[in-house]
């Protein structure tokens, strides 16, 4: 909104100092990653002792894990104060009208239904399996398809392709690099020269034109994929005080940092990557984001005063899997996503070995020899005598070292 003020009073000759910094994107993210880390930490308590009085504490079951009783009644729901503190630095200083702007909000608060709904049914209803997992599928690839749709069809959303002879390296005429404005379904392939990928190319048996024209059939269905993948790691992965916040700010200032770099024609011509026109944007609702992030995990550390339950996970992972998607970057998820990847495969790879082994060996020689102490991943250190705060702090580490190797990926191809 402000941004739109500014240019308000600019057309009709009103200028007020110091009002034009508004104008550039790294200032307002600035902003907003300040407006949304003061809004968490001042408006967090507040919102800890709403849930509190509303009686919305966990329910936790026996696992037999150290310390676990003693988080029974700590609130949850706790993901309500990162949309509150994203949704109003974003208003603020975003161009809301932005289709990538339009399409991070409907993601979040898309995502943040479904998992308030689910917390919902928990803590008022005392239903405790809480949403049927089908319906969480449902809701995953309802995101899936309009953020799939939108990709492909909205006009808005096109790339720029830098020439593979570019040679102009005066800035100011730094756009007669890149060719002209392409309305395809490419992504980019790290780690590889030549780094970008066209769906379109799957569809081989097709001529160029067929195939760019049916891609979609491929695209939509890969993006739900990712989007279904990416929440349920998220979700999963918050388990333990910290672990999904502290991992997931590493993975958005990653994206917020791509998304700046690729939607500034001058750095996409410097690192030889893909121009995304309009993507600046989406660096101030991912620094927002990352503020309102950093804000919760100041609450949610162990011992946690609140956790973020499934109104704060399910839309974590989905609006990390959005920005992947509309960056180009989904192939890095594996890397950049590789702590919600390990726990995820985690939980799958001890269910198929435990179905095995009790089809093969019988139940009790099953039950006896798990691959895991405990899925997910988290739960197996803890059964091994990590304390909780030791897990999360390596984990974040590691999501710094996945990150850094992201990045990296910039320039080294």
């Amino acid at each position: 909104m402000l941004y739109y003020l500014y240019e308000y009073l600019t057309d009709h000759g009103i200028h007020i100092p110091g009002l034009g910094l508004l104008k550039y994107i790294s200032f307002r993210a600035g902003m907003a990653v300040l407006f949304s880390l003061i809004i968490a930490l001042v408006y967090g308590k507040r919102v800890i002792n709403y849930l509190r009085t509303k009686q919305m504490g966990e329910l936790v079951r026996d696992l037999g894990l150290d310390g676990q009783k003693q988080k029974e009644g700590t609130p949850t729901m706790g993901g309500l104060i990162i949309i509150l503190a994203t949704i109003i630095p974003v208003l603020l200083f975003t161009r809301i009208t932005n289709v990538y702007i339009v399409l991070l909000l409907v993601s979040m608060f898309w995502m943040g239904a479904i998992g308030f709904l689910d917390d919902y049914l928990k803590k008022i209803k005392k239903n405790k399996d809480g949403l049927s997992g089908k319906f969480k599928i449902v809701g995953q690839v309802g995101l899936g398809l309009i953020v799939g749709i939108t990709m492909y069809f909205h006009p808005d959303i096109t790339v720029k392709r830098k020439y593979a002879d570019a040679k102009v390296v005066n800035r100011n005429n730094v756009e007669q690099n890149f060719m002209p404005t392409e309305k395809i379904t490419v992504s980019t392939v790290p780690f590889a020269k030549n780094n970008e990928f066209d769906y379109s190319g799957i569809l081989f048996w097709m001529n160029e034109k067929d195939a760019h024209e049916w891609a979609w059939i491929v695209f939509i269905p890969i993006v739900i994929f990712i989007v279904t993948a990416v929440s349920n790691g998220a979700n999963i992965t918050d388990g333990i005080d910290g672990l999904a916040a502290g991992t997931s700010a590493i993975i958005l200032l990653t994206l917020a940092l791509f998304a700046y770099l690729s939607g500034n024609i001058i750095f996409a011509d410097y690192l030889n990557i893909m121009f995304l026109p309009n993507m600046g944007e989406t660096t101030i609702f991912a620094v927002a984001m990352v503020g309102a992030v950093i804000g919760f995990f100041w609450y949610n550390t162990y011992p946690a005063q609140v956790f973020m339950g499934d109104t704060g996970s399910l839309m974590l992972g989905g609006v990390i899997a959005v920005l992947a998607i509309i960056l180009r970057k989904e192939l890095l998820i594996p890397v950049l996503c590789g702590i919600f990847l390990i726990e995820n495969l985690s939980v799958m790879l001890q269910v198929i070995v435990f179905k095995y082994r009790k089809k093969k060996y019988g139940l009790e020689y099953a039950q006896n020899n798990r691959l895991f102490k405990m899925s997910p991943l988290h739960h197996h250190y803890q059964k091994d005598g990590f304390h909780e705060s030791k897990i999360v702090n390596r984990m974040i580490i590691i999501g710094v070292i996945l990150a850094i190797v992201c990045l990296i990926t910039l320039k080294m191809r």
